[in-house]
């Protein structure tokens, strides 16, 4: 189950509270009574695997290129 984190617009009281998702949110302070809002917080993602513009487009690595031309440029001179 979910937890939610309420803040209070009266006191200022933070809580948590482990609810369902089915359940309604709740409305009420849990010390004074007043209004309770639900406090939103950005969730960190992280993308890995193949598929992701980051895999995708890279730089490449400065050694891994530098083998890259070497060899590119030798199959050129040898078909030449």
């Amino acid at each position: 189950m979910p937890t939610y984190e309420y803040q209070c617009t009266k006191c200022g009281h933070s809580f948590e509270v482990i609810r369902k998702i089915t359940e309604a949110p709740l409305t009420d302070c849990e010390k004074c009574g007043g209004k309770v809002r639900k406090v939103m917080f950005p969730v960190g993602i992280v993308f890995k695997g193949s598929g992701f513009h980051i895999n995708d487009y890279r730089k490449p690595d400065k050694s891994s290129a530098g083998e890259d031309s070497e060899s590119s440029t030798k199959d050129a001179a040898s078909k030449n």
